[in-house]
C-alpha cells in the first residue's frame, strides 16, 4: 500500500513538473515590454506585427490562422503591417486599403503566397492594383482608397506603434500591451501565445 501511495506521489510530482515546464518562461519564450503600451480593447489584445514578404511570418501564418479560428472569445487579434523601410510601406497601405473595403481576409493568403511562393515583389502601386484586381477587387475603388487620407493615417499610426513598441523584427506578437513573443519557431510561438494569454487572463480577473 505504501509503495502504491509513493508511486502515486511520484507520478503527481512528475505531472506537476511537466506542466511547469510546459508554461512559457520569461526570457526564453517571452519578454516584457517596458514601458507597457495601452490596449485598444477590453478583451485580451493580441497584436501581430508582420510583413507579407517576411518568410518567418509566412511560416507562422497558417498556424496563427488556425489558432485564430478557435481562439477564446475574450481575445482579440489585430494585424499591424510593419514598415522598416520605404519599400515596405506600399504593403502597409495595401493592408489598410483592403481592410477598409472589407477585402483583407479575402486576399491575406494570396498576398503571402505572392511574396513567398510566386516571387512577386509588390512595391509599386500600379502593380499592386493589377494584382488585387486579378483577385476580384475593383481596381478604381482600390486606388481611390489606397490614396485616401484615412488609409495614410492608419499607416502613420502603424509606424508610430512600431516605434513605441520597440519592434525590431517580424513576426512579433504583443499580448495585452505587455508580453512580447518573438524569435521562436512557429509551433513554439503558438504554444507561448496560449500560455501568455492565460497569464493575461488571470491579470484581467484580478
Amino acid at each position: 500500500m505504501k509503495s502504491m501511495i509513493k508511486g502515486l506521489l511520484v507520478a503527481v510530482a512528475l505531472f506537476v513538473s511537466g506542466t511547469a515546464l510546459a508554461d512559457a518562461q520569461l526570457g526564453k519564450d517571452y519578454s516584457l515590454l517596458n514601458p507597457p503600451q495601452p490596449t485598444s480593447t477590453r478583451k485580451i489584445e493580441v497584436l501581430e506585427f508582420f510583413f507579407y514578404g517576411c518568410s518567418h511570418c509566412f511560416h507562422l501564418h497558417p498556424l496563427l490562422s488556425a489558432w485564430e479560428k478557435t481562439m477564446p472569445k475574450d481575445v482579440e487579434l489585430t494585424f499591424v503591417p510593419t514598415v522598416f523601410r520605404d519599400s515596405w510601406e506600399p504593403m502597409a497601405s495595401t493592408f489598410y486599403t483592403l481592410e477598409s473595403m472589407g477585402k483583407q481576409q479575402q486576399l491575406h493568403d494570396a498576398l503571402y503566397r505572392a511574396w513567398n511562393e510566386e516571387n512577386t515583389v509588390l512595391v509599386d502601386e500600379d502593380k499592386i492594383a493589377d494584382f488585387v484586381a486579378k483577385h476580384g477587387v475593383d481596381r478604381a475603388k482600390f486606388t481611390a482608397a489606397y490614396n485616401s487620407f484615412a488609409v495614410q493615417s492608419k499607416v502613420t499610426r502603424a509606424k508610430q506603434m512600431i516605434r513605441s513598441y520597440g519592434i525590431n523584427g517580424t513576426p512579433t506578437l504583443v499580448v495585452d500591451g505587455k508580453y512580447v513573443i518573438e524569435g521562436l519557431q512557429p509551433e513554439d510561438t503558438i504554444r507561448a501565445l496560449k500560455d501568455v494569454i492565460a497569464m493575461a487572463r488571470k491579470e484581467h480577473r484580478g
